[in-house]
């Protein structure tokens, strides 16, 4: 890595996607919504934010679809980072289209894109530091967090990139496992959705056209990346922090 990639300023801009359902969450989210699931004490997006604020970010804007009005109401004496709300109450954009909605507020350009409820541990250095000092608007249309399968907690899946030696990232094959998943954070540039379709589609779309323009790296996550996908997994995450600070 050059001089000239250390010294890359932090995007000051983040999309924090809020509106899912939690589905696999119930019954915790028949009542709240995932994003306000407490892990170790703090709500999920809580988390977030707070690492946001820690790299720099200066405003996140957080979309909102289930029990939307609970996620405003804990985020409304928030100050750091600014919260701007993209409402889609009216109707679920999914991750894709989520971002489609929110460009307009996201400004011109390249922005951090992070679940709501994606939770880490970090190295030695910050994992968003480390994104944006290897993101290169001139190679990349997205720069993908990812989890090696190895040292994530909670995740039972079968991976879902693997990465070139250049940080270039292909899928998995089908049948075949990867040895990376991805942490749910992300550089992405407004250039990515230039002729995105309108209403509800999946990032992943997108990041197949990138793909196949060789415009999508990743970056492997230094820490511990936890999936909290289920009640269960709650748990799973808490005894992980708690270890940690022991």
């Amino acid at each position: 890595m050059d001089e000239q990639r250390r010294t890359v300023t932090v995007p000051r801009i983040a999309m924090v996607l809020a509106a899912g359902k939690g589905e696999r969450m119930r019954p915790i989210t028949d009542k709240i919504p995932k994003p306000l699931v407490k892990v170790a004490g703090k709500a999920m997006i809580d988390h977030v934010l707070d690492r946001l604020a820690a790299a720099g970010v200066t405003r996140a804007v957080v979309n909102v679809h289930y029990l939307a009005d609970q996620i405003e109401q804990h985020l409304k004496g928030r100050k750091k980072p600014q919260i701007v709300i993209s409402d889609e109450r009216a109707k679920l954009l999914d991750t894709g289209g989520g971002v489609v909605n929110a460009l307009g507020k996201l400004g011109p350009e390249p922005f951090f894109n992070v679940n709501s409820d994606t939770i880490w541990l970090d190295g030695v250095r910050p994992n968003f530091e480390r994104l944006a000092e290897i993101f290169d608007p001139t190679r990349m249309d997205g720069l993908l967090l990812l989890a090696p399968m190895t040292s994530s907690v909670g995740y039972e899946g079968r991976g879902d990139f693997l990465m070139k030696p250049d940080g270039r990232l292909q899928w998995r094959a089908e049948r075949e496992v990867a040895p990376f998943v991805y942490a749910g954070a992300a550089i992405l540039t407004p250039a990515l959705f230039k002729g995105a379709p309108g209403g509800a589609f999946s990032l992943t779309r997108l990041f197949a056209k990138a793909i196949e323009a060789d415009r999508l790296f990743g970056l492997r996550l230094e820490g511990l990346w936890m999936h909290v996908g289920t009640p269960d997994a709650v748990a799973i995450a808490e005894d992980a922090i708690k270890f940690s600070t022991m």
